[in-house]
């Protein structure tokens, strides 16, 4: 047992990290293993690879991507700020690399390949640009002679320039709704309001007539009748056999059929194998540590980290959602991964990394450090 005497700097962030939230997320890893079991041998099977070939790279990606959360939730909010500001230049350069040097796989180009491990720049660029966005609107509402909210824009410009290039119309969508809402929280006006859902609204126009694939997907969605919703319906159907107990580990079918078992429609593999009580059992999950980020985000007194925590909640939050909503054919397909539970090396390591930085943002912190720092920026304002 760690006393609290104990000044290490393990004992300090033992006694100041949430360790529920902790548990929640590790409790999300541990159920990626337990349903990459159940549904990725289908898939290498199908496909001439060994029967647990996904299931040894998710271990694999586990480890790294456990380092990466607790070494980056020993970090201090200033730590954090530098952190996101040399990942988010790094991802950015690899996100516009990819559109010279990355592979073209179904129409798009948003993967860069190294040794032969797969890396999607874009999955490190979401948590960066959240928190740097946090930053920046959190220095509008200190310092308001400062133009941190056009910078804002510059910088949601450049994330998004090359992302739609790629073209990846999801990611784009998710972490413009992110920032929209922290731009909202910082006190946008109703002018902006309307200003950003208008252009908002013409962008997503503007995807459907320039990209085939996104309009073959939202067609797809809003007239099953006249496309081929294969998967969906498989997906559907498995919710349907698997009731609330589930056929049993091993004794599904869908993941035999669907080709994206083990990553889009893997909450569809769970529901026809255990059931929806393990449905709702990770939803619950989710669920938690999203509610639990935002009441830190809402007790907080520092600007920046109430922002960053709230964006990076968003941030997991959403992504979820899409996922869960996918399976379910409430969303037309968006191709992101349930967090933790899909099998994918990049988003596993990159969830890891906006994980570490919401459980470093909520440690508990002496009052007087607190007021400490916001004093230190009031002193820069007079």
């Amino acid at each position: 047992m760690i006393s609290r005497a104990e000044r290490t700097a393990f004992g300090e962030w033992w006694w100041t990290v949430d360790r529920a939230l902790l548990f929640c997320l590790f409790a999300l890893m541990l159920t990626g293993i337990v349903l990459s079991l159940a549904a990725s041998p289908a898939v290498a099977h199908r496909i001439g690879l060994e029967s647990f070939h996904f299931v040894n790279r998710q271990v694999f990606f586990l480890v790294p991507a456990t380092a990466v959360l607790l070494a980056t939730s020993f970090l201090n909010p200033h730590w954090i700020r530098r952190l996101a500001f040399v990942v988010f230049i790094g991802s950015l350069a690899l996100v516009v690399a990819t559109l010279f040097i990355g592979p073209e796989i179904k129409g798009a180009r948003r993967w860069l390949n190294f040794a032969g491990i797969g890396l999607q720049p874009s999955e490190f660029l979401k948590p960066a640009f959240v928190v740097l966005s946090a930053w920046l609107f959190a220095e509008s509402a200190k310092r308001p002679e400062m133009p941190a909210n056009l910078i804002a824009m510059l910088l949601l410009g450049a994330a998004v320039t090359p992302l739609v290039m790629q073209p990846d119309v999801g990611q784009t969508s998710l972490i413009t709704i992110v920032w929209a809402a922290l731009f909202f929280m910082a006190g946008m006006r109703w002018l902006w309001v309307f200003g950003l859902a208008g252009i908002g609204a013409v962008g997503l126009f503007g995807a459907y007539y320039s990209f085939p694939h996104v309009r073959r997907r939202i067609d797809k969605f809003m007239e099953p009748g006249t496309a081929d919703t294969f998967q969906v319906d498989v997906a559907l159907d498995a919710f349907q056999q698997g009731g609330w107990f589930g056929k049993g580990p091993g004794e599904g079918t869908v993941k035999r059929i669907i080709p994206d078992s083990h990553t889009d429609f893997i909450f569809a593999v769970a529901a026809e194998e255990f059931g929806v009580v393990l449905c709702l059992a990770i939803v619950a999950l989710f669920a938690f540590v999203v509610l639990r980020s935002l009441k830190h985000a809402f007790d907080d007194e520092d600007p920046f980290c109430r922002f960053a925590v709230a964006g990076l909640a968003m941030l997991f939050g959403l992504q979820s959602c899409i996922n869960l909503m996918v399976n379910l054919h409430l969303v037309p397909p968006k191709g992101m991964t349930l967090p933790f539970v899909s099998y994918g090396g990049s988003s596993l390591i990159a969830l890891a990394f906006g994980m570490g930085m919401l459980i470093a943002l909520t440690r508990r912190r002496p009052r007087a450090e607190t007021l400490a720092e916001l004093s230190h920026y009031k002193s820069q304002r007079v």
